[in-house]
């Protein structure tokens, strides 16, 4: 587990580099001599102002989609759960699209409050149907539920749209993107951050009770009822905070703890670093994508994620599908 974990920092330290290097304005040898050693010129107003800023809030997000991916694959025991089946995704968005279409959209922070308050607001919603209901069937179909309603509301919004400019807007924003997010946008981020991971941390132990089934993890003598709504809630703040920076960005959760698992084992616990290292490099990776690919505008990063993600993971449930009939 240690030499996965050392393996994954190192990509994603290496994809760390490629993000500040590689962008739309290519730079020279001399150029990245000035950025390291002329801390006021133009090359390191590019590369310390604008790209490395990005580069982390890309990496912040990913991991935190890919931690809460892994947490609700381990509590719902469902290889296709990732953080938008509960339904949190599409109610951040929801938040968010009211706001622009409200045409606060200017207001600062406005975008990024509404976001995070429909994903809390799901959140709360999941922590008491969690704490009731302990089956994870109940869970997903009122996940699915809310997803669904909050979706309608979306299209809701994109039907009264009073204007094309603001339809745009919505749309340009549910697409998701990390670019010119700032050291600020990603400092107010860093609390929800460190608070859904640690609540994932603490729901850990009892992810690998659940494997047992809900009858054996009764029997352990953990509190399942209070580690049970600490899963749901830190899977909810990470998902409400990530689109709150980066809008809705899919595949990422679903994705990273499949592509470890194979290596950390089948123990929900033991995969949640990994899949935080996974998602912050497929997320890096696609923002360079979207930065290098030759396009006139440059393209949303939910758009690439979905591009390249959806094949890749294909292959792996093709694998994952060959062992199991082995």
């Amino acid at each position: 587990m240690t030499r996965l974990i050392l393996a994954l920092a190192a990509a994603l330290a290496l994809a760390f580099l490629a993000s500040l290097a590689l962008g739309e304005v290519q730079l020279t040898a001399a150029q990245y001599h000035a950025a390291l050693f002329q801390p006021g010129s133009a090359p390191a107003e590019i590369v310390w102002s604008l790209r490395a800023p990005r580069a982390a809030t890309a990496a912040a997000v990913g991991a935190a989609l890919g931690l809460a991916g892994a947490v609700m694959q381990g509590l719902l025991r469902n290889p296709l759960a990732d953080p938008g089946v509960l339904g949190v995704s599409a109610c951040a968005g929801l938040g968010a699209s009211l706001v622009i279409a409200a045409g606060l959209a200017a207001v600062p922070g406005a975008v990024e409050l509404a976001a995070l308050l429909g994903a809390l607001a799901a959140g709360l919603i999941l922590v008491g149907v969690a704490a009731r209901f302990p089956e994870a069937e109940v869970l997903i179909l009122f996940g699915v539920a809310l997803s669904s309603f909050a979706g309608a509301a979306t299209a809701l919004v994109f039907n009264l749209a009073p204007s094309p400019v603001t339809l745009a807007e919505v749309l340009t924003w549910l697409m998701g993107s990390v670019e010119n997010r700032g050291w600020i946008d990603l400092a107010w981020a860093a609390l929800p951050f460190v608070l859904g991971a640690g609540l994932c941390a603490y729901a850990a132990r009892g992810l690998l009770m659940l494997t047992l089934g809900e009858e054996g993890a009764a029997l352990s003598g953990l509190p399942m009822a209070r580690l049970r709504a600490a899963a749901v809630a830190g899977a909810a703040i990470l998902t409400g905070a990530s689109v709150a920076l980066a809008g809705v960005i899919a595949f990422v959760g679903l994705a990273a703890p499949h592509l470890v698992r194979r290596s950390a084992g089948e123990d929900p616990a033991r995969i949640l670093i990994p899949s935080a290292l996974m998602g912050a490099m497929l997320l890096l990776l696609a923002d360079v994508l979207a930065r290098i690919i030759p396009t006139e505008q440059e393209l949303r990063l939910g758009v690439v994620t979905a591009l390249f993600g959806a094949p890749l993971f294909a292959l792996t449930a093709w694998r994952a599908a060959r062992s199991w009939r082995s």
